[in-house]
């Protein structure tokens, strides 16, 4: 048995002042109201002022530490091995568009992640597909070469098509948990239907979709938006678009980057709360650039990246993701954002963990799943706790 003993436990609803916390065999056994529990044989962590919050889940992370999802070798692994000391215990790793034998070999590395968990790593989700039908005007950093319409066959001296492209997915369905995809392009609703009929999850995003084709994908079933306001049409009174779209449909989850650059803080707290906090998803598209000094380079999909002071670039200046990590988005939510530390535990763990269908997890409550996190009150990961198992000590 773990008891975490005398800190703030960050409830669902509240914040319950020094209480404790009871683990055994992976899950909470108790929530106590008082800061010492006397269990004969147990390991006790004084976890006084400190926060004691779910574990962070980040649905859109391409890399972190110089290793990149699309990396040779086991790039994936030491993602999980890396990413606890940020608080994260569970993560989808993100692709950029790419052809089929990388987006292959990547799939089979989840694959075995998935079946078999190291102790100490984070856990390793379906992947989160960047694909390669998203919008070349709205492409950002992917690369303009990889991407294909969805209703075409093999583009007239390029090696591969969108069905092939499809065929990878296809094989590997069970991991491939979600697909961005930009709705107005020819033949995407049909799209959108075929892979929710085939349990994926479609997000919208890297698009310039009006208010009405980005309504059309979600009555097909697209139910997510991949890193609102990024790389999207400019949403105004008049065209509201994509963004608008996003904000006033209930039954879409929206990924938000929470590191007040890539969206102002005023926005982000606009959207939040047009949204809910029960619809919004704290994300990094952290890449191999977190964790890096300014100045360092790293990969995203095998281009060459530059870490700034505020995010990533390629070469030419093109923003290319963030050097986010999910401690410090949980911190700006409430610093620069202004919500609440319940508010920031909803958007950083509990919201990912239910719109994934992760049952037991993202909450502090008897019974549920010991992943868990403490934090100083500087928002500072001081252990990291994976099945009631430390992962990560800054001590």
């Amino acid at each position: 048995m773990l008891i975490l003993a005398g800190g703030d436990l960050v409830l669902p609803d509240r914040i319950l002042t020094g209480a404790s916390l009871l683990v055994d065999e992976g899950r909470i056994a108790a929530v106590e109201t008082r800061p010492a529990v006397d269990a004969t044989g147990a390991t006790v962590i004084d976890v006084r002022d400190c926060f004691v919050v779910p574990g962070f889940i980040d649905v859109h992370v391409h890399g972190v530490e110089g290793f990149d999802t699309l990396d040779e070798g086991d790039p994936v692994g030491e993602m999980a091995r890396r990413l606890p000391r940020y608080g994260v215990t569970a993560f989808c790793p993100t692709t950029v568009a790419c052809g089929p034998a990388p987006l292959r070999a990547l799939l089979r590395r989840v694959t075995a992640l998935r079946s078999s968990r190291a102790a100490g790593t984070a856990r390793v989700l379906p992947a989160h597909l960047e694909s390669n039908f998203i919008n070349p005007e709205y492409k950002g950093a992917q690369p303009a070469e990889c991407l294909r319409m969805p209703d075409a066959g093999r583009p007239a001296g390029l090696d591969f098509s969108g069905q092939d492209i499809l065929d990878v997915i296809s094989g590997a369905r069970p991991d491939v948990g979600i697909v961005t995809l930009a709705p107005e392009l020819p033949g995407a609703i049909a799209l959108v239907t075929a892979l929710v009929a085939a349990g994926h999850r479609v997000s919208i995003g890297h698009s310039g979709a009006t208010l009405d084709e980005a309504m059309a994908a979600i009555d097909a079933g697209a139910r997510h938006a991949t890193h609102l306001f990024n790389r999207m049409a400019p949403m105004s009174h008049r065209a509201p678009g994509i963004a608008g779209a996003v904000l006033a449909r209930e039954d879409v989850a929206a990924e938000l980057i929470c590191d007040g650059y890539h969206v102002h803080p005023a926005m982000a707290g606009m959207a939040i709360a047009a949204k809910g906090t029960h619809r919004m998803m704290g994300i990094t598209d952290g890449t191999a650039g977190s964790g890096l000094t300014p100045g360092s380079t790293a990969r995203l999909g095998g281009r060459r990246i530059r870490v700034t002071d505020t995010a990533a670039v390629l070469d030419e200046g093109t923003l290319a993701g963030s050097t986010l990590t999910m401690d410090r988005a949980f911190k700006t939510i409430v610093t620069a954002f202004g919500l609440s530390i319940v508010d920031a535990a909803t958007l950083c763990a509990s919201t990912p963990a239910r719109e994934l269908g992760l049952t037991g997890f993202g909450v502090i409550a008897r019974d549920a799943v010991a992943d868990l996190v403490v934090l100083d009150r500087a928002f500072r990961v001081r252990h990291t706790f994976i099945d009631g198992q430390q992962a990560y000590t800054s001590a």
